[in-house]
């Protein structure tokens, strides 16, 4: 199990975990929506007659402690930096707009040099934000960096996106997101685009995950999320591949040790 940091306090957690237990890994690094304070409830979560004050997410704003996150680093258990990237989803127009942007930008940034210095893989968050995430990500892969690469968590782009991410040498991750009906305006398809994504990617390119605490599958939807969920995700790639859970286990688990170097 990879246990991942979101901020500077996450992170130390994870760690810690990661250290104590057998089979557990972490990764560490500060998540774009910590960069500034903010309070938000996801839709992906549950339907909207479903949601309720109990859902709203907060965060608070954070400043990239370089030496903080490179000190965690020294742990043998730390497999890859971040959830670090791009979130544009819920800024508002207005003056503050641009300078969050740009904090973030500036955030991903110091945490790809820190991936570079360190060795390790990254794991990207990118939301509503694709052509400013690949052109970064494509520039430090251009001047030799991030040799690792590493992962597009909760993947929810286009097909586009997504080939071009597998060109540059990622993985994309699929969470409980795929095991949710179409949309009430996409009905008259059998499946929603992202799952024809998922059954049309190769298998070689694609891991699994809950994002646990968030995001649970489809027949746990709108409760806690746990790491134990991840097999209905297996499950529905199977389905949508025409193959078996086990063949859909072994790869994903052959490509999240490889890209994190577990043995």
């Amino acid at each position: 199990m990879i246990t991942v940091g979101t901020q500077s306090t996450t992170s130390k957690n994870a760690v810690k975990i990661a250290e104590k237990y057998h089979g557990v890994w972490a990764t560490i690094g500060l998540h774009p929506s910590h960069t500034y304070h903010q309070e938000f409830m996801d839709e992906e979560e549950l339907e909207p007659e479903e949601r309720g004050l109990s859902q709203v997410i907060k965060t608070r704003e954070e400043n990239f402690d370089l030496d903080f996150y490179r000190e965690l680093g020294k742990s043998k258990k730390v497999v890859a930096i971040g959830e670090c990237g791009l979130d544009f989803y819920r800024l508002q127009d207005g003056p503050e707009r641009e300078g969050i942007m740009n904090k973030q930008i500036e955030v991903l940034q110091a945490q790809l040099d820190l991936a570079t210095e360190l060795n390790l893989p990254v794991v990207i968050h990118c939301r509503e934000a694709f052509e400013k995430q690949y052109e970064i990500l494509k520039a430090f892969i251009d001047q030799k960096k991030i040799p690792r690469r590493g992962v597009i968590h909760c993947f929810t782009g286009s097909k586009k996106e997504a080939e071009a991410y597998i060109q540059l040498g990622f993985l994309i991750s699929f969470t409980g997101i795929i095991t949710f009906p179409p949309r009430k305006n996409e009905n008259q398809v059998s499946l929603s685009p992202l799952q024809q994504l998922v059954r049309d990617i190769p298998l070689e390119s694609i891991m699994i995950e809950t994002d646990a605490p968030y995001l649970a599958p489809v027949p746990h939807r709108g409760k806690r999320n746990e790491p134990l969920y991840v097999r209905h995700v297996a499950e529905k790639i199977a389905e949508f591949k025409n193959i078996s859970v086990e063949e859909v286990a072994k790869v994903t688990l052959e490509n999240a040790k490889k890209l994190f170097g577990l043995k």
